[in-house]
């Protein structure tokens, strides 16, 4: 039985802080979970729809990661699509991104965080400036991306857009600019310019 009730209705979950990470929607995210807290935070979701926060701790608090630190006020709502408990009760997980939340902490009774997360809407591209715009995103994945997969027709431009994000080195403070503008327009716009004005790392 979970120890989080309102969990099942989707608004109050577990968070996860952690320090320049963020959760892209549709991105699988490798974790390795080992503080007592946190390993009670697994076992409790297991119980329960299996849906965490991961928020990311803002600059210049990286330090107080064993505290309380911090969190940026968009963060990702994800959910734990694999585990592996391991003999000594730590864990592997994969976490798979599912949307933006906007994040507000509420009083937790367990050893971990609570937040309420309301999903963070989107403003889609207008139609007749997506084609393009899309284009030019896969063009510049092309150029930062050896042996690129084939983009199914089907995955999002926001999508798109955001794997562009990833690739490209930001700093900490711009990451989250990016991370959080909704605007999926503008942030496909951004991307683009950071592409231009941050050279691809050399093969090899």
């Amino acid at each position: 039985m979970s120890h989080v009730p309102e969990l099942v209705r989707g608004r109050i979950v577990p968070l996860f802080p952690l320090p320049n990470v963020w959760l892209f929607p549709a991105v699988v995210l490798p974790l390795h979970v080992f503080e007592e807290r946190y390993r009670q935070m697994i076992e409790d979701c297991l119980d329960g729809p299996g849906r965490i926060v991961l928020g990311t701790i803002q600059a210049g608090h990286e330090g107080d990661a064993p505290d309380s630190p911090p969190i940026y006020s968009v963060a990702g709502l994800g959910e734990i699509a694999r585990h592996e408990r391991l003999t000594d009760g730590r864990f592997n997980i994969l976490l798979v991104g599912l949307t933006r939340v906007f994040v507000r902490e509420v009083p937790s009774e367990r050893l971990y965080r609570l937040v309420e997360a309301v999903p963070a809407s989107e403003v889609p591209i207008a139609k007749e400036r997506e084609p393009g715009l899309r284009a030019e995103l896969l063009a510049a994945l092309a150029a930062r991306t050896k042996d690129l997969p084939a983009i199914p027709d089907e995955l999002a431009t926001a999508h798109v857009a955001d794997m562009l994000v990833l690739r490209v080195a930001l700093a900490h403070e711009r990451m989250n600019e990016l991370y959080s503008e909704l605007d999926v327009e503008k942030r496909a716009h951004a991307a683009l310019a950071e592409h231009a004005r941050v050279p691809p790392a050399p093969e090899g």
